[in-house]
């Protein structure tokens, strides 16, 4: 499948028709995890609604694409899995946008293609987020990794960055970069999008007036591989993103209300 930026694939997939919820999962370089990762995403359809798996490859150089095909050729249940496909990196927001853009679900439920997230958890996430809908309105639903399964000096920063984080925005999340997160589809696309948002989510869509739900959920270490961040990399481009979100934030003007006369 091709795209480029005058005629995105979002035009011809609308978010229409009976499927309920998107699973979008981001990949890079994650060929020994896929098959594994998929098998898990097939044993828990039974428990969701109408839904679709949509997989964003961002530019991998191994064979992770191929082993996509794989998994929607043998896997039961994901013979009809998306497979979307960048020429090259361009960051794990962009891949987000990608996969959401091109979402058939008015629900999206994200989770990492690296095997740390359960997918078992999504039902449940997905059932918080539906009942809040009926009290309130449609919130952000965020599965809190409480028992992280990283290095220590991860662990360490990411508690750091987590702690400004929560200081500087008073997003009211414990674990705002946490990658298994239930939300409306519109309200990931009214954000403004910039490489980053995805560790922003709690914070942005707060300003949009969406609510906030946490649940702890589990994090298991990763199946295969490495991952592609470095402390020192996120802490660099994190720092840079926070003052970028905060004006953001500042500059944001919503009307609570809006009538037609």
């Amino acid at each position: 499948m091709t795209e480029n930026n005058t005629t995105p694939v979002e035009d011809k997939n609308a978010s229409t028709g009976a499927c309920v919820l998107s699973v979008v999962v981001t990949v890079l370089n994650e060929q020994d995890n896929i098959l594994p990762v998929c098998q898990e995403l097939a044993t828990v359809l039974s428990s969701l609604p109408a839904c679709e798996i949509v997989f964003v490859d961002d530019g991998s150089q191994d064979g992770t694409v191929e082993k996509l095909r794989q998994a929607r050729a043998t896997i039961a249940g994901l013979g009809q899995l998306r497979i979307l496909r960048h020429d090259r990196r361009c960051g794990k927001s962009a891949a987000l946008r990608t996969g959401i853009r091109n979402a058939r679900g008015r629900w999206i439920a994200t989770i990492d293609g690296d095997g740390q997230d359960d997918p078992a958890e999504i039902p449940l996430l997905l059932d918080l987020g539906l009942a809040e809908e009926q009290r309130h309105r449609a919130p952000l639903v965020v599965g809190t990794r409480l028992k992280r399964q990283d290095t220590v000096w991860r662990r360490i920063a990411t508690r750091f960055a987590n702690g400004l984080r929560q200081k500087l925005l008073h997003d009211g999340c414990p674990d705002t970069g946490a990658p298994m997160k239930v939300f409306l589809r519109q309200d990931f696309l009214n954000l403004p999008q910039f490489e980053g948002l995805h560790r922003f989510l709690p914070a942005l869509l707060k300003t949009y007036g969406v609510p906030l739900v946490c649940k702890p959920v589990g994090h298991r270490s990763r199946l295969h591989g490495e991952s592609k961040y470095t402390n020192l990399g996120r802490a660099v481009v994190g720092v840079r993103d926070l003052l970028g979100v905060m004006w953001l934030r500042n500059r944001t003007r919503l009307p609570k209300t809006v009538q037609e006369c």
